[in-house]
């Protein structure tokens, strides 16, 4: 808790290890979701950590080189560590390097990290970064049932953040309740996308018949020319 990126470099090490990694089932879900939109040219894994999402998704969607972006260079030391083969690019994903370079950009339990105001700069660079026709995707839970034992330890844990971040600096900024789809949608459509979203059936569905989750498809508009994707 020293700060987001200390704090990060801190854990790297034992990331995997932690319940604050992506699960395999939702990495294997994703990719099963995007093989029939493909293939995909280059790829890159947006806020990557330590690199399961590159392994476990863009691997396999992808025909050309992949890509991972994060600002821990701890994270970033894993991943070079443990998935040999990609490029690994040490940057703030609000002022990505790459412009028009890739046919797909993916992200996975990063969006906690930035405050609502921030998503509209953060979604522009990923439209800046894409190919025209490229796919912006990532996978959305269902929000917990108000009052189950999930809601009240999200709201718990927000709450402790809000305390820790007024009282503490430099802040470490991780919010679980933040990123709330229609206003994702919201600020996905201003930033230039076209968006759909689509249920990941592999993971289930509530008794209401909803998905536990969804994968929000974001496209960058093709502007007259075919896309990589």
């Amino acid at each position: 808790m020293s700060s987001t990126q200390r704090g990060y470099d801190l854990l790297a090490p034992k990331f995997r290890s932690t319940p604050f990694r992506t699960p395999d089932e939702v990495l294997d879900a994703t990719a099963r979701a995007l093989r029939p939109l493909g293939p995909f040219e280059a790829g890159l894994d947006l806020c990557c950590g330590t690199g399961l999402g590159v392994d476990r998704v863009l691997r396999r969607v992808c025909t050309g080189p992949v890509t991972g972006v994060d600002f821990s260079e701890g994270m970033l030391d894993e991943a070079r560590r443990t998935v040999p083969g990609a490029e690994w690019v040490r940057a703030d994903a609000r002022a990505l390097p790459a412009r028009d370079a890739f046919g797909l950009v993916v992200s996975f339990g990063a969006f906690g990290h930035f405050y609502p105001h921030e998503r509209p700069a953060l979604f522009a660079q990923v439209h800046a970064a894409l190919r025209p026709g490229g796919l912006f995707a990532f996978p959305v839970a269902a929000p917990p049932r108000v009052g189950s034992g999930q809601y009240w330890a999200l709201w718990g844990f927000d709450t402790a953040m809000r305390v820790r971040n007024a009282l503490w600096r430099p802040r470490f900024v991780m919010y679980y309740r933040r990123f709330r789809l229609p206003e994702v949608r919201r600020d996905l459509t201003d930033a230039g996308f076209t968006v759909t979203t689509l249920a990941l059936e592999t993971l289930g569905r509530l008794p209401d018949g909803s998905p536990r989750c969804r994968l929000v498809l974001a496209r960058r508009p093709d502007r007259g020319r075919s896309s990589d994707s």
